[in-house]
């Protein structure tokens, strides 16, 4: 399995998906950074109150300290993954490829189905896919303004290890 093929496929969900993920990780991002600072769980912020108080007496020293660690530094890694997911997801909306074009240049092609927002296509290993290529962040390249009508058939390039990726390849169309 090529690991630049696996990045890609998991840098292609954010891109395909480009409205909803834009709209999830804005909002997530600002309370996992939130979450990520010392003091922002709420149990933290109760031992503070009772110390600063002096109502946490010697025996009821603090624990679970190092679960709070955890919490915060896995609230950092995934406001940081969050965060790229918002990057990707912006850039494929605005019609960069950030994915397509490698896909393209690497992909295996195969002839392919549109209905609707729905591309299907077989592999060659022949396992049939359904996937989407919906209107906000269409898996079309290298021109992401074709129109391609229901029903027509369309020439579809894929990774072969990850045919999750995919993208309608706009020259190449079977006649």
């Amino acid at each position: 399995m090529n690991p630049m093929d696996t990045l890609i496929w998991l840098l292609n969900f954010p891109a395909a998906h480009a409205y909803a993920v834009v709209f999830i990780a804005g909002f997530s991002t600002l309370g996992l950074f939130a979450l990520s600072v010392r003091g922002g769980a709420p149990r933290e912020r109760l031992r503070a109150i009772r110390e600063r108080e002096g109502l946490l007496h010697t025996e009821d020293r603090p624990r679970g300290q190092g679960w709070g660690r955890v919490v915060r530094v896995g609230s950092r890694v995934l406001a940081f993954l969050m965060l790229g997911s918002l990057v990707v997801g912006i850039l494929s909306l605005t019609g960069v490829p950030v994915t397509r074009a490698y896909i393209y240049d690497n992909g295996r092609p195969t002839t392919a189905t549109i209905d609707g927002d729905w591309v299907t296509f077989t592999t060659a290993e022949g396992v049939e896919y359904t996937l989407e290529s919906n209107f906000f962040s269409p898996a079309v390249y290298p021109d992401r303004d074709a129109y391609f009508p229901s029903g027509a058939p369309v020439v579809v390039r894929y990774l072969p290890s990850h045919p999750q990726a995919f993208v309608i390849d706009s020259d190449q169309t079977p006649r």
